[in-house]
């Protein structure tokens, strides 16, 4: 490797080795549950068996006596105000008066041993008078339905209409269907832990696994009623999150036991809790009609929605807007009629999860594409791409599509992907759905290919201030210049990490840089979600960095007495090409900027038309999925999994490839496997015993095409990657086993008895 090669290395468009990356594989990562301190307690927390009950009485008296127990809290406990929540403060942190789902918290219990604790919180007696329960979203509205919140006139969360176009279109060719979709979890393989560690001033730091530093901070804050200098958070090792972190989880009540014990303490889930702790993915029923001219070009587009949210609001309003202004497709459609409700149930609260209300609509518009194009006789690619939004075209809400929109490249491509070899003669066994098991020999065995095309927007919408904060300092180390940078922004996996120090490298010219821990002392970075940090941190660090190179220039003409300089690695140099200096030379005082850097802004729709520039930006995915299908036992096997995604511009490709792989392996559990069962507001399968998850045997091949249609309005021209491949990838997975088995199939997750009865 030569010096240049050397110098380069880890810059934009390279894919440099992750600082975590090996640390993790070893199993060295140090991980919010590993987090220790030598003189920490233990919290635990006590959750409601019920839906929906009354609480009359909460008996902490044996609980107290148990050896070892050093506090036990309850709602009449908490210091300021008991209510938080993303969009609502509608969410207790501790049960005041009424449980709402099972699994709500109702009291904490610190003790010298986690056993010790979850034996005293046993002793909790609380008394209940259950009450009735609304369990079916679709009847939540309905004027006899128990209210959730009985402070409220309904268990609507947010309604939200989109007409345009005819108001009473007609077509020659009509379709329509019904779908549902189940309740998917995140599924992390990290739960939810935490260490809070009381100052002695009266203040907390917080360590926690999170997506969002400084929203979380502010919903501590409230309960804690303390001022921000108060409570201060830090990043810990995050074990995954994909939107299951938005929430708040254990952040309150291990920071409550601490400031009223003292003493640091550590929470930490086990895995049927993690279940109880969390949002998840919005169930959904939907149904769709289209009408096409004679040729399947579509003319009008009509969809009902219905999100069940659960108990609290979380992000239900935000997953009804995407999938509102999103639920019809990357297509061209020139009348719509779309109707998007969340509702209150009694159910587990549902918010933030990868693909955020269109992985829900997308399994129901592209069944729909299907079926037009079976109707119609034309090829299921074609008609995507005969419909298929353009740069230029208007979407639903009249917003301009105004970068690149290749819809129809995408579907083509996957299509023109080499196909597995079709099976010949005898098989083995192990490449068979249910192979491992010994299950068939191959009897009944059927291959069916399907397609799904879909569009996703980047970062929040509808008028939301979306900005992050980035701090950069450069500055001399043993005579090498340092570049250290700060943001809030949460690394959970993703490799923002090595984004932030890529984009530093390029736009300072130096190899060292360090990342400093993420927490509140700098200002927001936004949620990790929506798929948005290399845009919108990465801008902010950009920004950054371009401030710190206007100083020191500014600094070295001083001292040179000449403007005609620029930064070239770690020298300065005149125009004429000229070495006037080495950069450390000027970096007697160390170089420090802070910007806060926002997108062009969004817009909330009409409320009335849902009309208006409601997205900033937009990322687009298609997918190809054959699957083998054992028709006799309803058994499926994906043979390959093949995609291509516009990402704008890959900033770092080999995360690119591995965000889409990441991506596409979540929409095919949803598709075939992945559901939270809940039956009368009960939890079911609260484990990976029964609550099933893709593994490296059921993930086949992947051939990934990567497109870079830079976008104009972005720095760099990058496009959000991690979202859409969720959302593509599941219609397609059942767009296959609908082709394999000849059946409706218009429900997801698709289990055995859907395929053999």
């Amino acid at each position: 490797m030569t010096s240049t090669e050397i110098r380069t290395a880890g810059r934009l468009g390279d894919s440099p080795l992750r600082p975590d990356g090996t640390l993790k594989v070893t199993g060295e990562f140090a991980y919010s549950s590993d987090l220790w301190h030598d003189d920490m307690v233990w919290g635990v927390t006590l959750r409601s068996p019920h839906p929906h009950a009354r609480i009359r009485s909460i008996d902490v008296t044996e609980a107290l006596r148990v050896p070892g127990v050093s506090a036990v809290l309850t709602a009449a406990d908490v210091p300021g105000e008991n209510a938080v929540g993303l969009e609502h403060l509608d969410t207790p942190a501790l049960a005041d008066g009424v449980v709402r789902y099972q699994g709500e918290p109702v009291a904490l219990v610190a003790a010298d041993h986690p056993e010790t604790a979850r034996r005293a919180a046993k002793r909790i007696v609380v008394d209940y008078e259950v009450l009735p329960a609304v369990t079916d979203p679709r009847r939540a509205l309905d004027a006899d339905a128990p209210l959730v919140h009985a402070s409220r006139e309904d268990n609507l969360v947010r309604a939200m209409k989109i007409r345009r176009g005819d108001p009473a279109p007609t077509a020659p060719v009509v379709v329509a269907l019904g779908f549902e979709v189940g309740m998917q979890d995140q599924a992390f393989l990290g739960p939810e832990s935490g260490l809070a560690v009381p100052d002695g001033e009266g203040g907390v730091d917080l360590f926690v696994a999170t997506q969002w530093l400084h929203v979380d901070q502010g919903q501590v804050c409230r309960v804690l009623g303390l001022p921000p200098e108060q409570v201060r958070l830090t990043l810990a090792g995050v074990g995954g999150a994909f939107g299951g972190r938005e929430d708040l989880s254990m952040h309150v009540h291990a920071c409550l036991l601490a400031l009223h014990t003292g003493k640091p303490v550590k929470m930490s889930y086990a895995r049927d809790e993690s279940f109880f702790g969390h949002v998840h993915r919005h169930p959904a029923w939907l149904r769709y009609e289209f009408g096409a001219s004679d040729e399947g070009e579509l003319i009008y587009a009509k969809a009902d929605i219905l999100f069940d949210g659960g108990a609290y609001a979380s992000s239900t309003g935000a997953v009804v807007g995407n999938g509102g202004t999103l639920g019809l497709g990357p297509y061209r459609i020139p009348s719509v009629h779309v109707d998007a409700r969340g509702v209150y149930t009694n159910n587990p609260p549902c918010g933030a999860m990868r693909g955020f209300g269109c992985v829900q609509a997308a399994f129901a518009h592209e069944a729909l594409m299907d079926e037009l194009a079976d109707r119609v006789g034309v090829d299921r690619v074609e008609i995507r791409a005969r419909n298929g939004m353009v740069e230029g075209d208007l979407n639903i809400t009249g917003q301009v599509i105004d970068s690149a929109a290749p819809v129809a490249e995408l579907i083509r491509t996957v299509r023109d992907l080499p196909l597995p070899p079709e099976p010949e003669g005898e098989r083995d066994i192990r490449e068979l759905p249910g192979g491992a098991s010994n299950t068939t020999h191959g009897e009944g065995v059927v291959r069916g290919i399907g397609y799904a095309v879909t569009y996703k927007n980047v970062g929040f919408s509808e008028g939301f201030d979306d900005y992050s904060t980035a701090r950069v300092r450069l500055e001399a180390v043993a005579g090498e210049p340092v570049a250290t940078v700060h943001t809030a922004a949460a690394e959970v996996g993703q490799g923002l990490i090595t984004i932030e120090q890529q984009i530093c490298r390029t736009e300072l010219g130096v190899d060292q840089v360090v990342v400093h821990p993420k927490d509140t002392s700098v200002g927001s970075g936004g949620s990790t979600s929506a798929s948005r940090q290399t845009y919108v941190t990465g801008g902010a660090v950009k920004a950054a960095c371009e401030a710190v190179r206007t100083s020191v220039l500014r600094r070295a003409a001083a001292v040179l007495q000449r403007s005609d300089l620029r930064l070239d690695g770690d020298k300065i140099v005149a125009e004429s090409g000229e070495v006037v200096a080495g950069l450390v030379e000027v970096l007697d005082e160390p170089v420090e900027e802070t910007v806060e850097w926002r997108h062009r802004p969004t817009f909330p729709i009409d409320p009335e038309t849902g009309q208006g520039n409601a997205h900033v930006q937009y990322a687009f995915s298609a997918h190809r999925a054959v699957v083998d299908v054992d028709t006799e036992l309803g058994l499926v096997k994906v043979v390959a999994l093949d995609t291509a995604q516009d990402v704008g511009r890959a900033l770092n490709p080999d995360a690119v490839v591995g965000q889409i792989q990441g991506g596409s392996a979540q929409g095919m559990g949803l598709a075939l496997m992945e559901e939270i069962v809940v039956q009368d507001g009960h939890v079911k399968n609260p484990s990976f015993t029964d609550y099933l998850i893709p593994t490296i045997l059921d993930m086949p091949p992947m051939q990934v095409k990567v497109l870079e249609y830079a976008d104009p309005h972005a720095p760099y021209g990058v496009r959000g990657v991690g979202e859409p491949p969720t959302i593509s990838s599941g219609p397609a997975v059942a767009a296959a086993v609908r082709a394999a088995t000849g059946k409706a199939l218009r429900r997801v997750p698709i289990r055995p008895e859907h395929i053999t009865f």
